[in-house]
């Protein structure tokens, strides 16, 4: 990356590299862009003796290449759908010659665009994109794709000179440049919100150009053969209405779709050449009747995957039902919260809708969907952002169906409840009497899931909370509040703090109580210190003891080692005695 103005100049031999090649990639405080912030998807390189850009190179996956790329979809379907038109439908060539040549060279000046902007368009290298210009130049031209786009552009209307302008024809290799069309659309389908409309539109376009070329092609073979000629090809122009060119183009269309789609009611084929396109006419339907079952198969699968994905599988749930011989109407009440789940797009199981995601992003998706409720909880509003971030990836969405009770009174309270959408009632034992209705935004059970010494109610629900409709309930349980509040204490003394004074405005908090739990806590810590400092002595002492014996142990083997030296050497000395005697 370039240097900043604070930092020292580059040594020459590092300029000397930049100069030569040397891959520029982003800089993680910068983001690639010194002396300036690029546009979305662009990203400019920089000379690294100066501040000032001298390049833009754009990013593959950014919005600037993404929307020319859509671009690029209109020439290459102009010359796709309305050269071969020009070319079968003389009288199309020449009414509107003047707009045809302008549009033909508007079309090749977008094709030398995308020329230079694969130029301009960087490529990853180990995950890091490369701003380099050298080296993108290299890459596509040592691509395989050059070939094809410079035979694209090529300036074959020089051949109007000898042929005339009524063969558009010799324009046929734009239709070089479809690879880019297809990168198009693959670029679309992956970021349209609407990916199955969107195969399937695609699907039809295909079907349309199809028989678009057949009319076209069935229209320049009956001119061929002679207008008229017969019942199958296309009549003479000196009857009424069919010398205009619309008509001429329709009735070629409505031919070609009979044709295509094997309906029938054509007239029979009476030459050689005729009978040659029905056959092809006949079997290019069957492949095409053949792909499009496919992928409209393909797409419906598609759709059935996506939709298990979001709702349970209602089939399944009806047949363990009915095996279980569950009654009516517990039945019907099933049936009815799961058809108000796909009616009303609500999905319980989001957990395994992001579990592909990395960890990050799919916190990111969490906070941007759950934490603007999760911060309307009083409890949670003076939390930190990390601890709020780390709770969202663990609410739970869950539906209630009406007159469903969420908790009863006495129950034991394991988890809090968030209301997204809906309302309900607190009501008496009876199931009737309604004291208040909560709505949307509020909350409720937050206090049972948090251990505060001095509760009056405990652990217990205080409360009957009942579904006036359908409710739409975010849950967050003790023990996933418990796991994250173990990653942040001060987050779990403040939590307890607040949980103090919500129970002192509900009188629900005996201070005695929770003084004489905090005294017996600290009692317990008094006595677990002074546990930890007597086995610290003890420990202390064993080690002077190992140290002890293990220095009378090394004693104790330097002298049985001296010992033995000694009975060796008087061992020596009586054996040269006795030796000696003989000799006497």
């Amino acid at each position: 990356p370039a240097q900043h103005q604070d930092e020292p100049p580059a040594a020459d031999g590092q300029a000397g590299a930049a100069q030569h090649g040397t891959v520029q990639r982003g800089c993680g405080a910068c983001g690639g862009v010194s002396g300036g912030e690029s546009e979305p998807g662009t990203n400019p390189q920089v000379s690294p003796s100066s501040g000032a850009p001298r390049t833009w190179v754009l990013d593959p996956s950014g919005d600037l290449h993404y929307w020319w790329l859509s671009v690029m979809v209109l020439p290459v379907l102009y010359n796709w759908i309305i050269l071969i038109c020009r070319s079968c439908f003389p009288a199309v060539q020449q009414q509107h010659l003047a707009l045809w040549l302008s549009l033909d060279y508007l079309s090749d000046l977008l094709y030398l665009l995308d020329i230079a902007v694969h130029f301009h368009t960087g490529f990853l290298e180990q995950g890091i994109l490369v701003r380099d210009r050298a080296q993108i130049s290299q890459r596509y031209l040592r691509s395989a794709r050059v070939p094809w786009d410079v035979a694209s552009v090529l300036p074959t209307d020089l051949l109007y000179l000898w042929l005339g302008l009524h063969v558009p024809a010799v324009r046929a290799n734009r239709f070089l440049r479809t690879p880019r069309l297809f990168e198009a659309f693959d670029r679309r389908e992956t970021r349209t919100a609407y990916p199955h409309a969107f195969r399937i539109a695609k699907l039809m376009l295909y079907v349309f150009v199809t028989i678009h070329w057949n009319a076209c092609i069935y229209y320049a073979l009956s001119g061929a053969i002679g207008y008229g000629a017969d019942a199958w090809v296309y009549p003479n122009h000196s009857r009424p209405g069919f010398a205009r060119p619309l008509r001429q183009y329709l009735y070629s269309f409505y031919f070609s779709t009979l044709v295509l789609t094997t309906v029938g009611d054509t007239p029979p084929p009476q030459r050689q050449e005729e009978f040659l396109f029905m056959v092809a006419g006949f079997l290019l339907a069957v492949m095409g009747f053949a792909t499009i079952m496919g992928s409209m198969s393909s797409v419906i699968s598609s759709m059935s995957t996506a939709e298990a994905a979001f709702y349970p599988d209602a089939e399944r749930l009806k047949g363990y039902l009915r095996l279980q011989r569950v009654g009516r109407r517990l039945e019907t009440r099933v049936a009815r919260w799961h058809q108000h789940l796909q009616l009303n797009k609500k999905v319980t199981n989001e957990q395994q809708v992001l579990q592909h995601l990395p960890e990050r992003l799919r916190a990111e998706v969490a906070v941007s969907v759950h934490l603007a409720t999760l911060r309307k909880v009083q409890l949670f509003q003076t939390c930190e952002r990390g601890l709020l971030e780390e709770l969202v990836l663990r609410l739970r969405p869950q539906v209630y169906s009406p007159g469903e009770y969420v908790c009863r009174k006495g129950d034991i309270g394991r988890e809090m409840y968030f209301i997204r959408e809906g309302q309900l009632a607190v009501v008496g034992d009876d199931g009737v009497t309604r004291f208040a209705v909560l709505g949307e935004g509020l909350y409720f059970g937050e206090i049972s899931i948090i251990n505060i010494k001095g509760n009056k109610s405990g652990n217990r629900r205080t409360a009957n909370i009942r579904s006036i409709g359908y409710s739409d309930l975010f849950c967050l349980s003790k023990e996933d509040l418990q796991e994250v509040l173990g990653e942040f204490p001060s987050a779990k003394a403040a939590l307890e703090a607040k949980g103090r004074e919500i129970l002192l405005g509900m009188d629900k908090l005996d201070v005695n109580a929770e003084a004489e739990e905090t005294a017996r806590q600290q009692e317990a810590e008094r006595r677990t210190g002074a546990l930890e400092d007597a086995l610290d002595a003890l420990q202390t002492k064993f080690a002077r003891l190992l140290a002890e014996l293990e220095s009378s142990a090394f004693k104790l083997a330097l002298r049985i080692e001296h010992l033995e030296w000694q009975t060796q050497g008087w061992a020596g000395a009586g054996g040269e005695g006795q030796g000696a005697a003989p000799g006497q």
